[in-house]
């Protein structure tokens, strides 16, 4: 599940980039202003400002691969994604260029979306009074993107039958690598998914993967960027939506990513995508969600155990998501058993 990335280097030379972007540019360039952004686990992402002597000056950002990371993606793919949806109704950075080599890792550079926030996950009360406005615009965007084929970004289809087994396939063999410790809840809810009967989808679209509260950028009431696509594949929306609205991400407020009660994100999604809100199915995917989440925290902490990180943001996911997830997927595996669901 890992990803092995060798020759990496651990900080960003500023180097590299006036030297790949000098060649893009035709002009020398300069690198200041470099940070990096640590809120997420998975990737390596860093803003700078670079200019010219023509007077060019343009804030970008940079994602690449770490030397060690919680799953398996591929920038080429994210990239593509980002393509497909810039100057759509999704509002995503410009992306403009993606290299294997040239930053030290695979990776690509995007234009910065100035004025953008994005809500920590320890926030109680991300969005205040514009949580409505905001909301509406996240599921509207979440149902935009779930009318897109697959191929709009390049990505092989998978048969709306095997949507949800191929899931749960990849997140069982991602467990068994990373498991380092026996995890009877997880091999329960595994076992649950295993025998419970799931509708095909709907419709097989592109699925972002992670859309959740922290990986979009909004500006007062406005909705301003999603973000992270790394994990983007063809699959059952319906992976998305219960992702979205899973507990974790509701800041404790009990709506999804703590903005439109449940119902009036189900409604929003709904209308957006022209799909239906499939309770079984959703019930479902909820499991799934909550397992998909237990088992990037295990790999977390697997991460940190074994030496390979030494990240704060690993050790932190594999404590407090972690316990969050075991005690939610407890209580569904309950609720499910006790009303003779996957009996």
């Amino acid at each position: 599940m890992r990803l092995r990335v060798s020759q990496i280097c651990s900080t960003l030379p500023a180097e590299l980039l006036a030297r790949f972007l000098g060649e893009k540019w035709g002009e020398p360039v300069s690198i200041t202003g470099i940070k990096r952004f640590h809120g997420g686990s998975a990737r390596q992402t860093y803003r700078f400002d670079a200019s010219a002597p023509s007077g060019r000056r343009e804030a970008l950002v940079l994602r690449r691969d770490p030397p060690s990371s919680l799953i398996e993606t591929d920038r080429a793919a994210e990239f593509a994604a980002l393509a497909a949806f810039h100057r759509s109704s999704v509002p995503v950075p410009e992306p403009l260029w993606c290299e294997n080599t040239a930053f030290g890792s695979p990776g690509f550079l995007m234009r910065e979306v100035a004025g953008g926030t994005a809500a920590g996950l320890m926030e109680p009360d991300p969005y205040g009074e514009d949580a409505a406005a905001i909301g509406t615009a996240l599921f509207t965007a979440l149902g935009a993107i779930h009318r897109t084929a697959p191929a709009a970004a390049g990505i092989a289809p998978v048969s709306a039958g095997d949507a949800a087994p191929a899931r749960l396939d990849h997140w069982r063999r991602a467990f068994e690598a990373d498991r380092f410790r026996p995890e009877p809840i997880v091999e329960a809810a595994l076992r649950w998914l295993g025998r419970t009967q799931v509708a095909p989808a709907q419709r097989v679209s592109i699925v972002h993967g992670d859309y959740r509260s922290g990986n979009f950028l909004r500006a007062g009431s406005r909705l301003v960027a999603v973000l992270d696509w790394e994990m983007v594949h063809a699959g059952d929306p319906m992976e998305d939506l219960a992702w979205a609205c899973d507990p974790l991400w509701s800041h404790g407020s009990g709506r999804p990513a703590a903005t439109l009660p449940l119902a009036d994100a189900h409604r929003v999604w709904e209308r957006a995508s022209g799909l239906t809100v499939d309770p079984e199915a959703l019930l479902w995917w909820r499991m799934f969600a909550q397992v998909m989440g237990a088992v990037i925290w295990i790999s977390a902490a697997r991460e940190v155990i074994d030496g390979r990180s030494h990240d704060p943001v690993h050790a932190f996911a594999g404590i407090i998501p972690y316990r969050f997830h075991m005690v939610t997927l407890a209580r569904s595996l309950s609720r499910s058993l006790s009303q003779g669901r996957g009996a």
